[in-house]
């Protein structure tokens, strides 16, 4: 019998069998037992597409600007190529932190407050990230520091400043109101790529235990401090090696919704850089979806892409097939700059209409199990499990 069978049968009798003869909750409840009734609905949602082998296509900053243009009301760089908008956006709050109107990709937050509103009415999930600043340094996330972590801790020098910071992006993710004024659900994967170390709470930068304090200290002032039941947590690292590797600064079942990494393509000289990528997501991915699945977690690739896609077939001929063998609940492409200033290099991710890979990218869409904006529109993810 297979998992989509398994699944329907599970939803009729109110028990989901993984293998013969196990068996967990048909519907597995988020961390936090007071998450929204929407929160709930979406995260049962994203459990049943999952086990149906669906994966949400997703972008970043895809409303806001693309490849030769910025904020022009309906347009999208995915939606130009494929004919629908993306199934999932990526939001940053970097700069947040600051007091800042604009991220630090100069996206203004009043801008990203109504586009994760026009998302969350068309049936689109929201992602959020953020790159704070060095609360030790002042500098940029990338400012790779070693004490940054501890500074914030209880005791920190930092402390108090990083519990402002705090209430600044609490302040904005309990301001996404829906049409009746609930919360907009969100999947929040803040500390990310923490097996890294060009963050300053990277792995390198601070012990497991500090970090693991770093997100009690995040989850409890936004969850329980104040009561953003809206959010699900993303634990998410960048490559790693080993399932220990991988849970070396876990913070726990009941800190975490999502398990996810983040991983790019780049040009090599030595060999084929596509079968260097494929073996190594292929390996990553079935890891995560082994350890998703054990722990009744949610596996995503949270950030992925080429930059400025060199190769016109990529899609079709390495990511797709990729996600066909070792489907996760998303992918999400990195967003469309377009032209850097500082360095003269294009910078984008999903193609842009005349781009050599449009047409490989809309097969890629078409063919892949993947679920664009139209198609997860209909699922009703927000409202439609669980009540």
């Amino acid at each position: 019998m297979n998992k989509k069978l398994h699944y329907i049968i599970a939803m009729l009798a109110g028990m989901l069998l993984l293998d013969e003869g196990t068996t967990q909750p048909a519907a597995y409840p988020p961390a936090n037992a007071a998450a929204t009734a929407e929160t709930k609905n979406l995260y049962a949602a994203l459990q049943r597409l999952y086990a149906n082998g669906k994966v949400l296509l997703g972008h970043q900053d895809d409303l806001a600007y693309g490849v030769g243009w910025s904020y022009e009301p309906g347009r999208s760089d995915v939606k130009e190529v494929t004919g629908s908008f993306p199934a999932v956006y990526g939001w940053e709050l970097g700069n947040l932190e600051l007091d800042s109107s604009r991220n630090l990709d100069k996206v203004p937050f009043d801008f990203m407050r109504k586009a994760i509103r026009q998302g969350y009415d068309a049936g689109a999930v929201i992602t959020l990230s953020w790159h704070a600043n060095n609360p030790l340094t002042g500098k940029s996330a990338w400012d790779p520091v070693s004490g940054s972590v501890s500074s914030v801790l209880p005791g920190g020098a930092k402390h108090e400043l990083f519990l402002v910071w705090l209430d600044r992006v609490a302040a904005f993710i309990g301001s996404l109101r829906g049409p009746r004024n609930e919360l907009i659900p969100v999947l929040f994967r803040p500390w990310h790529e923490l097996t890294g170390s060009w963050f300053w709470w990277g792995q390198n930068l601070c012990s497991p235990q500090e970090f693991k304090q770093l997100w009690k200290l995040t989850y409890d002032r936004l969850q329980i401090h104040h009561k953003l039941n809206n959010i699900l947590w993303a634990y998410n690292t960048a490559e790693f090696n080993s399932n220990n590797h991988f849970f070396e600064r876990y913070p726990g079942n009941n800190m975490a919704d999502l398990v996810s990494f983040d991983t790019y393509m780049y040009q090599t000289k030595e060999g084929d850089g596509n079968a260097r990528f494929t073996e190594r997501v292929s390996r990553s991915l079935n890891m995560l979806r082994q350890m998703a699945d054990s722990l009744h977690k949610i596996p995503a690739f949270a950030e992925t892409g080429y930059e400025a896609i060199p190769q016109a077939d990529w899609f079709t001929r390495v990511l797709g097939p990729i996600l066909t063998r070792y489907p996760v609940s998303y992918v999400l492409l990195w967003r469309n700059a377009g032209l850097m200033p500082e360095s003269g290099k294009m910078h984008f991710y999903a193609p842009y209409r005349g781009h050599a890979s449009a047409p490989d990218f809309k097969q890629f869409a078409a063919k892949t199990p993947l679920m664009n904006g139209k198609a997860l529109k209909k699922e009703k993810i927000y409202h439609n499990i669980l009540q």
